[in-house]
């Protein structure tokens, strides 16, 4: 939904506005403008009380960013959607050294933040060195940057001693499930709005931050010295049941993962995935309250059933073979599960799935399928897993494949 740009109750500051107004002295730099940056993020710092500076390679976003200073999160919650309006944001363009350059020399930025692929983040690394170059020269005052790394910077031993002294560098896990969301103009929708679950979680290893004055304080955030756990449970129950769920939904011709996790049998499947299997191991290896733990499952899969969401399994389940990789979502829990000696019957149909995913329009999938024609399971899948023919692992998720594919292939 467009907010009223002269709207006395949504009147907002320009972008240009800022440093000097006494009401928004601290700013906060995010990259990646997209669904995850504007719905999940990119609110969280407004409503810290940041003004917060999306970078961005798309100049239509960022046009729209400066243009509207605000938008619209449509938040998708199973009972009733309402909105929470986003206003203090404005836009650069990521690839502008200049402007980079003049936001990291801002006093009132302490804050740096991403949401990219990971097939990005090393150029954002690089217009981050950028910016601790042009901060250092300005001598600009301490700041902190949240899921970045800093090894850009090892080539410039002055840049990198301050940078040290100077910046925090902490990794963090976050967890909103943010489908594609179509703004519908007739209904007054902005091109920025975007749909979100209404769960989120955001931990921030705590002891990685350094201090500013004033000091870091985000609303909705975890700070943790475990930040490890939190980002194993993640991946081993949110994205492990999310890929299990498309899998095993697409065996079954199914178009979304609530859908999915509606029938019944993939809905076993995924509770004695993450409840007996990848949750047991979970609270073993990092000592989580049992109790606790399983609650956590189960409003993980009350996530996945919300129609609300309506995430497709294409876009869950694509790139097979990335998902497949050794301690991802899927062998990941496989093999903490093994090693506790527990069971991974429900896992194994999972990874089985997985090799079942026959989606000519993804180009991963449809080089798994090629090669399984060409060699056979037993063969792609020691070469994939890593798991030796012969191997327990490999019988049961050969075994696993092939009940699969006479169940679901005759």
């Amino acid at each position: 939904m467009r907010l009223p740009p002269n709207d006395p109750a949504t009147l907002h500051h320009s972008a240009h506005a800022h440093a000097h107004d006494g009401v928004h002295d601290r700013k906060a730099i995010h990259f990646g403008a997209g669904n995850i940056g504007r719905g999940f993020i990119g609110p969280l710092l407004v409503d810290s009380g940041y003004h917060v500076i999306f970078a961005d390679v798309d100049k239509d976003v960022i046009r729209a960013l400066n243009e509207q200073d605000s938008y619209a999160v449509h938040i998708l919650d199973s009972d009733e959607e309402h909105l929470n309006a986003v206003h203090d944001v404005s836009g650069l363009l990521a690839t502008s050294a200049p402007d980079i350059a003049r936001a990291f020399v801002d006093p009132y930025l302490d804050l740096a933040t991403t949401a990219v692929g990971v097939s990005v983040l090393p150029r954002i690394a690089s217009v981050l060195a950028d910016g601790m170059r042009a901060r250092r020269a300005a001598d600009a005052g301490d700041m902190n940057v949240i899921a970045c790394e800093n090894a850009a910077l090892e080539d410039d031993p002055e840049t990198a001693a301050w940078v040290r002294a100077h910046v925090g560098f902490a990794n963090c896990s976050v967890d909103r499930i943010v489908p594609p969301y179509h703004p519908n103009a007739s209904a007054g929708d902005s091109p920025l709005d975007v749909g979100v679950e209404g769960f989120y979680e955001w931990v921030v290893d705590g002891h990685a931050l350094h201090a500013t004055r004033p000091a870091v304080h985000l609303k909705g955030v975890r700070l943790t010295d475990k930040l490890d756990a939190y980002v194993e449970r993640k991946l081993f129950t949110l994205n492990c049941g999310h890929a299990l769920a498309a899998y095993l939904g697409a065996l079954k011709r199914l178009a979304t993962i609530d859908a999915a996790v509606a029938d019944a049998d993939v809905r076993g499947t995924l509770r004695g995935a993450l409840e007996r299997e990848a949750g047991a191991a979970l609270v073993r290896k990092h000592g989580f309250d049992p109790r606790e733990h399983r609650t956590y499952v189960e409003r993980v899969v009350a996530r996945f059933a919300n129609a609300r969401v309506r995430d497709d399994v294409g876009r869950v389940g694509r790139e097979p073979l990335r998902k497949l990789a050794r301690g991802d979502r899927l062998l990941g829990p496989y093999a903490m599960a093994r090693g506790y000696g527990l069971p991974t019957e429900n896992l194994a149909t999972g990874i089985a799935a997985a090799f079942l995913y026959d989606v000519p329009e993804d180009a991963q999938s449809k080089e798994l399928q090629r090669r399984l024609k060409d060699g056979g399971a037993s063969k792609v899948v020691a070469e994939v897993t890593e798991y030796e023919v012969g191997s327990d692992e490999h019988r049961e998720i050969v075994g696993a494949y092939e009940e699969l594919q006479r169940k679901y292939r005759q």
